[in-house]
């Protein structure tokens, strides 16, 4: 039987895999992308309704990516997103093999290369990248009994308000999703607390930019390590309703009951950490110390930006704050439905090679794993902070090109005299071998 062989193989067709084969094809590199699903299938089916993006058009893309119909300070739509991405692979005729599902990768034995088995038969390819993103398995903290009676549902199969039984909902997360939903909640008419445990709190806009142009601008987009404590630290940010500040005040002014982190439920009464006023300000001070960098870069650029002081205005804290709920009796509260809005792990037990480490987790280097030939794209800090946006993977995918670009130049050099060329390369391809050294 012959199995069929490929010099490259990405794993997952999302904005990760897409960037890669985009960048791949410029370098005329044959490659196979599978997706076990369709293009894009978390934006499509792993989203809630009513989601758009955090940040505006004009950022949250790459070269190609279109969003007919809207204008480049939108915050686009989950579907058109997802659309917008199927565009794109038609565009730049993606080799995209859908419904296939990678079952293991291996190291082929006594050569170099790997074997990748799946759902649709066996390939050979030199390089594997794995294109999946940080977004894999939904994370629930074993905090509910498990004769509890309260539904527990997790973000990522959320949709809308109506999916939930009538009754109270706790939201846990103060992330973007979290945020969001438990607004949607509350403007849907249901009673909502929400769990509030420590968040970067950006302006939605300030002084007439957005905040991702201000990270662009004060260089924070390009910090390549997280501070030290706050690697997992969600960021509150919200596009929904044309893009706005979240403020949690606010949500409390609004009839959201915050609480501080959830830590413990026993006999149908959940328990909440005393950290609600440390972690809303901490919240305020990242916000606030971002709005003294962007005054601090157009002073020192002389720009005519707009003052806006109000941005500065911190509300009065509301009674949930000043006398935190510690405790909350399920019953009594009325909560039939907990929303998890606590991120996810990652899952390659499909990888089968010495690329991570004993928790499962990749061993990397901007990408580049510890095992030669196998790469990693769309997680977060994987070479800085915007690794894991879809524009940040469109660099990340170019960064990784290039090391296969290399990689592949040197295994084509067949000696200095008169040694036949390596068939499976092109004739220009063969042509920059005497180039190598000049790589960085």
């Amino acid at each position: 039987m012959t199995i069929e062989k490929i010099d490259a193989v990405v794993v997952g067709g999302g904005q990760a895999g897409l960037a890669m084969s985009a960048h791949l094809q410029k370098l005329a590199i044959p490659h196979i992308i599978f997706e076990r699903l369709r293009i894009a299938e978390c934006w499509r089916s792993y989203r809630w309704d009513s989601l758009v993006a955090n940040g505006p058009a004009w950022h949250d893309c790459y070269p190609g990516l279109e969003f007919p119909g809207y204008g480049p300070d939108d915050f686009v739509p989950k579907e058109a997103i997802a659309d917008a991405f199927e565009a794109f692979a038609e565009k730049i005729e993606a080799p995209i093999r859908c419904g296939v599902e990678v079952r293991s990768v291996t190291k082929l034995d006594g050569r170099s290369g790997f074997r990748v088995e799946t759902s649709e038969g066996v390939i050979e390819t030199n390089h594997v990248i794995a294109a999946t993103g940080p977004f894999q398995h939904p994370v629930i903290p074993p905090i509910m009994p498990d004769a509890s009676k309260v539904l527990q549902i997790h973000s990522s199969v959320y949709h809308n308000p109506a999916q939930l039984p009538d009754g109270a909902v706790l939201a846990v997360g103060a992330g973007s999703s979290g945020v969001q939903i438990a607004g949607e909640l509350c403007q849907a008419g249901r009673n909502v607390f929400l769990s509030v445990g420590p968040h970067d709190r950006p302006p939605r806009s300030y002084r007439g930019r957005d905040f991702v142009w201000w990270l662009g601008v004060l260089g924070l987009w390009d910090a390549v390590t997280p501070p030290e404590g706050r690697e997992h630290v969600t960021i509150a940010v919200s596009g929904s309703d044309g893009g706005h500040t979240v403020d949690f005040r606010r949500l409390a002014e609004h009839g959201i009951t915050l609480v501080g982190r959830t830590e413990e439920c026993t006999d149908g009464v959940i328990r909440f950490a005393p950290d609600l006023a440390d972690n809303i300000a901490l919240g305020d001070d990242n916000y606030l110390s971002l709005l003294d960098e962007a005054d601090a870069f157009i002073t020192r650029n002389g720009l005519d930006f707009p003052p806006e002081p109000e941005a500065r205005a911190i509300g009065p804290d509301p009674e949930c704050l000043s006398n935190p709920v510690l405790e909350l009796d399920l019953g009594q509260a009325g909560i039939t439905s907990i929303l998890w809005a606590t991120g996810f792990s990652v899952d390659y037990n499909w990888l089968k090679v010495n690329a991570l480490d004993e928790n499962g987790m990749p061993q990397h280097k901007r990408g580049v794993s510890s095992e030669p030939g196998v790469y990693f794209l769309g997680l977060p800090w994987l070479s800085r902070r915007g690794s894991s946006f879809i524009w940040g993977v469109w660099h990340d995918a170019s960064f990784i090109a290039d090391q296969i670009a290399i990689k592949r130049g040197y295994m084509a050099y067949q000696g200095i005299e008169g040694t036949e060329a390596r068939g499976d390369l092109s004739a220009s391809e063969q042509t920059k071998v005497s180039t190598i050294g000049v790589h960085t």
